[in-house]
């Protein structure tokens, strides 16, 4: 993942912006031949007000950025136990940052220039309305809400991390959950790890139903309907045109996750020793709490790296990530990358602790760029260390002269995660491991139980990121969807969208959809996930098909430059041109799932065959 601290990506911006458009001309009126008028200081044009205006705007933004950086980097990389000093630091920090972007004063600025957009240029307007969205979050017009919202986001973050989940009488973590839930094979002991897994919904209810009224408030101040409406207006977006992509998405994967559906729960049913196979998933069958992810219903022989990467050490594999990066025409990372990141895990006698989850950061929105990684020598690291470094490059990319800072982003919150989990899919084919060495080229690997897996894992979370999760936020935001409904609609959800439903009646005195952290603590943008999906398979599609000519379950993009210009091509611009531009003029399409329905196809005829005289219940 890549770690942000503003929302610094751009508004409702439709119009693709081009940086070296020219300044239109000021209209100047004719020259007075009086003396007092020879004295007075002439009058600046709107883009020379706007140029002035932005010079100061970004160089304390940015500053206040880099030091809320810096702080959130100390807690992330020094957790002492009983120290708050770092957390104190950073919440002081982070608020000098709201109250810069938030301030009355350039509220009152920004709209007086984008009242007079038509005389900006395209980069100018952009950077403006970037600079409005990010006010929008934390607005000290309404300073009060802003303060109480922060509060009670930290009040609920402390609830969600502090709970103390309990299973068979013990106390347990969410990770011996997770993993019960992958290997069990009792219904019954399965149902109560589900159910354990879920225990923490109640104690969040309130906290969320104030948060929502909070983070409503928060945006309607500067006119967002609601903060569903706030998030999707960063790709340009309305609420309603949001929607309407993801069902499409949703849509054009039907087929296929009808046919994963079906195998799953005739499968599922042998393997728990069921005669009776239900017509819908129940939710505790599933290896995952959400049923987001059903990878490990498969194991594939033949392409088991972990002793071979254990041998090489975990250094291997970051310096063998960033040979991969520059074998494409990338340059090597600057030092301050390997001075100032943490990628290893701490000694065990450490006094401290550190985040173990993986993030990679822009420091200064120009070349301070780390990692906060806990790399071994495994496969699981061996793809997460490609993956962050996706970040890393995209984010140098665009810190370029052409890209001001304000703009120094993704084209939308899902590029950076498409481009990272472009390069884990890219690192793990076969060909590119069977150059490297790590694979034997000759070993039988069985092609579609790889791709069965990787259906499992791609696939199976559409449903759940732009149905379930995408159509509740916006229900729960936009509609105000009432208390005493709040499961229930999770529930249709999930069986309209996944099949699944709860193994027992699942009444309001729970709330299922608060478990999941990102409604919590990382708001209405969950479809920022399935959209990276999408657009992941669309890139890999154009490269294996029209640049390296190879087939696209089966390539190699180590040292092609041309593979290196493209990825160059799309990160350089950042956020100052239109995604759906990028999108557009690279690939030849606009977002469609047709290249992942395609990826999967040879499946198809797998699935239907296992699934011949079975009932369809989708």
């Amino acid at each position: 993942m890549k770690k942000t601290f503003l929302p610094v990506l751009t508004a409702a911006v439709l119009a693709a912006c081009a940086p070296t458009a020219n300044t239109p001309s000021a209209t100047t009126a004719p020259a007075s031949t009086t003396p007092e008028a020879a004295t007075q200081p002439a009058v600046p044009s709107w883009p020379e007000r706007a140029e002035a205006f932005l010079k100061t705007y970004t160089a304390e933004a940015q500053r206040l950025y880099t030091q809320s950086a810096e702080a959130e980097w100390r807690s992330n990389t020094r957790i002492v136990p009983g120290d708050t000093s770092n957390a104190g630091a950073t919440a002081r920090a982070n608020e000098r940052m709201a109250a810069f972007t938030g301030s009355a004063e350039n509220i009152k600025e920004l709209r007086e220039l984008l009242d007079h957009k038509d005389q900006l240029t395209e980069l100018q307007v952009k950077q403006l309305q970037t600079a409005l969205y990010n006010a929008a979050n934390s607005p000290q017009t309404i300073a009060d809400v802003v303060r109480r919202r922060i509060k009670a986001e930290a009040a609920q973050t402390e609830k969600l991390y502090g709970f103390d989940y309990k299973y068979a009488g013990k106390s347990v973590t969410t990770n011996d959950l997770d993993e019960l839930l992958r290997k069990e094979k009792n219904p019954a002991k399965r149902q109560q790890v589900w159910e354990a897994s879920k225990a923490i919904g109640p104690t969040l209810k309130d906290g969320l139903l104030n948060l929502r009224d909070l983070r409503n408030q928060t945006v309607q101040a500067l006119g967002y309907p609601d903060y569903f409406s706030y998030q999707a207006s960063d790709y340009g977006m309305s609420r309603e045109e949001m929607l309407t992509l993801v069902r499409k998405i949703n849509d054009e994967l039907r087929p296929l996750y009808r046919e994963l559906h079906t195998y799953a729960r005739y499968e599922l049913a042998k393997k728990y020793g069921q005669k009776q196979v239900p017509d819908y998933l129940p939710a505790s069958w599933l290896p995952n709490r959400w049923g987001q992810d059903w990878s490990a219903m498969v194991d594939v022989k033949g392409l088991n790296l972990d002793p071979i990467l254990a041998k090489k050490g975990a250094e291997w594999q970051v310096k063998q990530a960033e040979r991969f990066y520059q074998s494409l025409g990338f340059p090597a990372l600057p030092p301050v990358f390997y001075e100032k990141s943490s990628l290893y895990p701490l000694p065990k006698d450490a006094a401290y602790k550190k985040n173990n989850h993986a993030s990679a950061w822009h420091m200064d929105l120009n070349q301070d760029v780390r990692s906060l990684m806990s790399v071994e020598g495994n496969t699981e690291w061996y793809e997460t260390t490609h993956h962050e470094l996706g970040h890393i490059y995209y984010y140098l990319t665009y810190a370029n002269p052409d890209v001001p800072p304000l703009l120094r982003q993704g084209a939308n919150r899902a590029y950076h995660e498409a481009m990272g989990s472009l390069m884990g899919l890219a690192a793990t084919q076969k060909p590119f491991l069977a150059g490297l060495g790590l694979v034997d080229a000759k070993a039988k690997t069985d092609q579609t139980q790889t791709l069965l897996k990787e259906a499992l894992n791609y696939a199976v979370f559409i449903p759940f990121a732009s149905g379930v999760m995408s159509e509740w936020e916006s229900s729960f935001y936009a509609d105000k969807l009432p208390a005493d409904q709040l499961n229930a609609r999770w529930w249709a959800l999930a069986k309209q969208y996944q099949g699944i439903v709860p193994p027992t009646t699942r009444g309001e005195n729970y709330l299922d959809p608060a478990t999941k952290t990102h409604i919590n603590d990382d708001p209405a943008q969950y479809y920022d996930y399935a959209l990276s999906y999408v657009i992941l398979f669309q890139l890999h599609d154009h490269i294996a098909k029209n640049i390296l000519k190879q087939d696209p379950h089966a390539t190699n993009y180590y040292g092609s430059k041309e593979v290196g210009t493209f990825l160059a091509d799309i990160m350089r611009p950042g956020a100052s041109k239109d995604w759906r531009v990028v999108l557009k003029e690279k690939t030849g399409e606009d977002l469609s799932a047709r290249a992942m329905v395609e990826y999967f196809q040879p499946l198809m005829a797998y699935l239907k065959q296992q699934n011949k005289g079975r009932n369809y219940t989708m």
